[in-house]
């Protein structure tokens, strides 16, 4: 019950944040999150891809909101 209440409160917390954001920010952040998600898909759950498509989607991202 303790992990669900503070999963529940990052992931408040975390929408609350975005409410602010510019377009540029939302796009960064979408981006790392999908680029997260396939970098981890494909190196089957390693780290260093996680965080390396995390960085490259997150640029993506940011580059064509721009």
């Amino acid at each position: 019950m303790k992990k669900f209440l503070i999963n529940g409160f990052a992931i408040l917390l975390t929408m609350g944040s975005l409410a602010a954001c510019t377009n540029q920010d939302m796009g960064t952040v979408g981006g790392a999150a999908l680029g997260g998600v396939a970098g981890n898909a494909i190196t089957g759950g390693s780290t260093a891809g996680t965080v390396v498509g995390a960085v490259g989607g997150g640029l993506v991202g940011r580059a064509v909101s721009n």
